[in-house]
């Protein structure tokens, strides 16, 4: 008799949640039926406290362990298992057990475990692992058990008239389902601090909707190229779902001539913040991101992040605040977008960029710098100017834009990269060092 390829989808946060628990487990589900939908599954299905994901017939055991990787990528997962479904009929079990831990070769040690759920399963649990155990030892007589550290469990679990067995089984991101907790508008630049923070957004359930700042037309377009890759590595999990790109080299070189040096770092964010927050409005998200921590560069001072908060009004989450420079790296790398970001982009710093930024910047005299600048016209231009990428996230519903009529509409991301990261990672999120 042939088994059932399947994937066991566990999660812990979303099974803390009480009546509401149901609409997380429909938002998960949901997310990946959608991110799955080029892969050889048949279907998607909760059984008692998790999801179980239906693999083709056809299917090979590497199909299977790929589909396994790719999910435990997405957030809302704290870990999945790659194995089988059978009848609860103990011979079947046995040589299911056999056949999931002979999939995990080569391996040195192992152990099995059992677990039964809401079933009428009359052998005892402990009895269970006693009589797997043994069949695997006469199946594997050249390996040792080791209860406490084993290289493979093998885990049968009763659940549901149903057997599943696995031996294969790896860490998730964790967190809960992108698009469980509104939208985020989140600054994005090509360095590598803002696509962590976009990340670690997500893995809170935000929908994640990015707007790069363009260097443009002082700039090349090296960072838009850079964004768009960083983008598609974020989408392979649904972790983004639309980036605005903002050509604001123009405005920068104004602000320039006319803002005192020490401030005009202070004075492209607040600018930057304004752009951002009229995006956010038109999308319905409830709050700004970026990718700053605390004291890393001259911008990001206690002063000057005070300073830069009040140009909105929208709340400002920086999820990389406490986090040093390392921790960020290891969490790129984890992503997938250090490589990218590690890359050099021509950008317009050392055009604009002062020698010696204002740390400790006074509220009034930042203001009394921009009073005369037509800071309310140039946001609503910058906002018309933008051009829209979209990007596969199944919990995001394109907002169809209200702009003039003969506002830049957007190009595709394959037509019309995005442009030059203004001012950077200084300006978005940080100049983050690459």
């Amino acid at each position: 008799m042939s088994l059932q390829r399947v994937c066991l989808v566990h999660y812990h946060e979303i099974g803390l949640k009480g009546h509401n628990r149901s609409s997380f487990e429909k938002r998960l589900a949901d997310n990946l039926k959608a991110l799955l939908s080029e892969c050889p599954i048949t279907g998607i299905r909760r059984i008692s406290g998790r999801l179980c994901i239906f693999i083709k017939e056809d299917a090979s055991y590497e199909d299977a362990c790929a589909i396994a990787d790719r999910i435990a990528g997405v957030p809302g997962i704290a870990r999945v298992s790659c194995g089988y479904r059978c009848k609860q009929e103990l011979e079947l079990v046995y040589s299911t057990a056999v056949q999931a831990l002979k999939d995990c070769e080569p391996f040195t040690t192992f152990k099995a475990s059992c677990r039964r759920n809401h079933t009428n399963w009359e052998i005892p649990s402990m009895e269970m692992i006693k009589l797997i155990g043994a069949e695997l030892c006469r199946a594997f007589p050249d390996h040792r058990v080791d209860v406490k550290n084993p290289g493979v469990d093998v885990r049968v679990e009763m659940i549901e008239g149903s057997c599943y067995v696995y031996g294969r089984s790896i860490p998730g991101v964790g967190g809960l389902p992108v698009g469980s907790s509104g939208k985020a508008v989140c600054l994005l630049s090509s360095g590598i601090d803002s696509p962590v923070a976009t990340w670690k957004i997500a893995r809170r359930g935000a929908i994640p909707i990015g707007v790069h700042f363009s260097g443009r037309p002082e700039t090349s377009a090296t960072s838009e190229f850079l964004v768009d890759d960083i983008a598609h590595v974020l989408e392979r999990t649904g972790c983004i779902g639309r980036v605005y790109i903002v050509p604001i080299g123009t405005y920068q070189r104004e602000i320039a001539s006319v803002v005192p040096p020490s401030l005009r770092i202070i004075i492209y964010r607040r600018f930057m913040f304004r752009v951002a927050e009229r995006i956010a409005r038109q999308e319905g998200a409830k709050a700004l991101v970026t990718g700053e921590s605390l004291g890393q560069v001259a911008s990001q001072t206690m002063d000057n992040i005070m300073a830069t908060n009040a140009s909105v009004s929208l709340p400002i989450y920086r999820p990389l605040i406490g986090s040093d420079k390392v921790d960020i790296i290891n969490d790129a790398e984890q992503l997938g977008t250090f490589e990218i970001s590690s890359e050099k982009a021509a950008d317009c710093c050392t055009l604009f960029m002062p020698r010696n930024p204002e740390t400790h910047a006074k509220l009034f005299k930042v203001e009394e710098a921009e009073a005369d600048l037509p800071l309310e016209d140039w946001v609503e231009e910058a906002f018309n100017q933008a051009e829209i990428h979209d990007y596969a996230c199944p919990s995001y519903k394109p907002r169809k834009l209200k702009r003039p009529k003969d506002a830049v509409e957007g190009e595709s991301a394959a037509s019309s990269p995005a442009a030059d990261v203004s001012a950077a990672d200084e300006l978005t999120g940080s100049l983050e060092s690459k």
